[in-house]
């Protein structure tokens, strides 16, 4: 699990949550964090759910058993819930780590929630849009 700050620009780790089988339960447990997470001061806007793909984009089996999980959690929160593509998120979240961690033990065990970090800045990122640019910082004139 990750969370963005109040204004929607950064993505943090929060923590792993191990969901069962089946998707129904699994559903059941997310949306109980959810809820808590709904409650908070600053509560939540949205979930982004992370959809695995294969390296060329074709969905595979745990593609199917993700949208399974989305339509179950659906009937469970009012909030929006959103797909983002996850694809390499894990080993970009395993660079990450490697910089800030050495211990291969200690980094696994943050792994999970670091690449949520990573899909949910992902969505992020993709919801602000491109950027506009600023010719003070291309060296146009900034009068």
């Amino acid at each position: 699990m990750a969370l963005s700050d109040v204004s929607a620009v950064l993505a943090t780790p929060l923590r792993v949550l191990t969901v069962s089988r089946p998707v129904e339960q699994g559903a059941m447990a997310v949306s109980r964090e959810i809820a808590i997470l709904t409650n908070q001061e600053d509560g939540l806007a949205g979930i982004v759910v992370g959809l695995p793909r294969s390296l060329d984009g074709a969905p595979h089996r745990q593609t199917m058993h993700v949208l399974s999980f989305v339509e179950t959690l659906r009937r469970y929160t009012t909030l929006p819930v959103h797909l983002q593509d996850e694809r390499l998120s894990s080993h970009e979240a395993e660079s990450r780590l490697a910089q800030l961690e050495k211990n291969w033990r200690r980094r696994k065990a943050r792994l999970d929630a670091a690449a949520a970090a990573v899909i949910l800045q992902d969505f992020l990122d993709h919801q602000r849009g491109p950027r506009t640019r600023d010719p003070a910082f291309e060296g146009g004139d900034a009068t």
